[in-house]
């Protein structure tokens, strides 16, 4: 698999495989979410492909004091071959080398799968309650 910024030509791709993923949901436009973090460290907004095809995504974010994880995707039919441990990695990368400490993320309680994912590589729920509040509806 080769990662590499996301481009602009992958949109439709990327969109499909986060509705493959059950990752698109009626409060969040995919298309605003992406225009949105094309304009914050665009670059940190990776594409995994394979014979240029897109079969994996992961946004990485950072503000000075966390890092976070959004829209860690995977192909279904490529789940569980390794691809999601290497978009993390990569992920990670990037923010130990922007200075990062510690990495967040949210998972809906619903995804079993994807906390399991998350604890294999070595996350843990922290003691906290995740709030949140729309600035913008989509």
């Amino acid at each position: 698999m080769i990662i590499r910024p996301y481009r602009s030509a992958d949109e439709i791709a990327v969109i499909a495989l986060w509705q493959a993923c059950g990752l698109v949901r009626p409060q969040n436009d995919p298309r605003k979410d992406i225009a949105r973090k094309l304009r914050v460290n665009p670059e940190w907004f990776l594409v995994g492909e394979i014979e240029n095809r897109v079969v994996a995504t992961v946004m990485v974010g950072y503000e000075g004091h966390r890092g976070w994880i959004n829209y860690l995707a995977v192909e279904p039919a490529r789940q569980r071959g390794g691809w999601g441990r290497v978009m993390m990695a990569e992920a990670e990368r990037i923010l130990r080398a922007a200075g990062c400490p510690k990495i967040n993320l949210q998972v809906r309680t619903s995804n079993a799968d994807a906390i399991a994912f998350y604890r294999r590589l070595g996350f843990a729920a922290d003691d906290v309650v995740s709030l949140g509040r729309r600035l913008e509806f989509d």
